[in-house]
């Protein structure tokens, strides 16, 4: 793992900055690994990012000076469990989805529920999970104009990453199907809320839609 970067973020929090998604994880799933053993010094919260981890309620005034200093292995199978989401691949940006991966529609589908995925992170919304998993050369960008509207339950991707809208919302991702089963991605009254929490892994399962 290359340099990392530990900065102040608060009175009590620390901000680690890492070289790449990959590194973030990486350094997210150790943290979580150390906390558990009793080998993290007290921590409220651990919020990872795109390419970054925020602890937050931190009281060890030399954690920071001991992250810097830390030897992360790759990323490892984690054991926060895995979300099967049923979906079908009928989304209106499929066709330029396989135009941009060089490959046929009937493809995509075939590609995008053949890969394991990982919730690297959460933002945009409650229970929107960031996605990781396929190939480099299969990143996408986003629609040049978002549409005002996408249905909950909307599969998505742009960049790097694959997401499933919880709700309704803007959005500027690109469609390529929706889910069918009856998950609920964001339960407030549910604990945890999110069914897709950062270390899950996610396995998207093609079905046919019907009528």
């Amino acid at each position: 793992m290359s340099g990392i970067r530990v900065l102040p973020a608060g009175p009590r929090a620390l901000l680690v900055e890492l070289a790449s998604g990959e590194e973030a994880e990486a350094f997210h799933a150790e943290l979580l690994r150390r906390r558990a053993d009793g080998e993290l010094p007290p921590v409220r919260e651990i919020v990872p990012g795109a390419r970054t981890v925020l602890l937050d309620g931190v009281d060890d005034p030399l954690l920071a000076g001991r992250l810097r200093s830390w030897t992360v292995p790759p990323l490892r199978p984690g054991t926060a469990g895995t979300v099967e989401l049923p979906v079908v691949y009928d989304g209106p940006d499929l066709a330029d989805v396989a135009e941009a991966w060089g490959v046929s529609a009937d493809e995509v589908p075939r590609i995008h529920a053949g890969t394991e995925f990982r919730v690297a992170f959460c933002g945009f919304a409650p229970g929107f999970g960031y996605l990781t998993g396929l190939p480099g050369h299969l990143t996408v960008p986003r629609r040049a104009t978002p549409r005002t509207r996408v249905p909950a339950g909307a599969l998505a991707l742009a960049g790097p990453y694959t997401g499933v809208y919880p709700r309704e919302s803007p959005g500027g991702w690109q469609l390529i199907g929706r889910t069918t089963g009856p998950e609920v991605l964001w339960d407030p009254g549910r604990e945890p809320a999110a069914l897709l929490r950062p270390g899950v892994r996610v396995r998207f399962v093609a079905g046919r839609a019907h009528g």
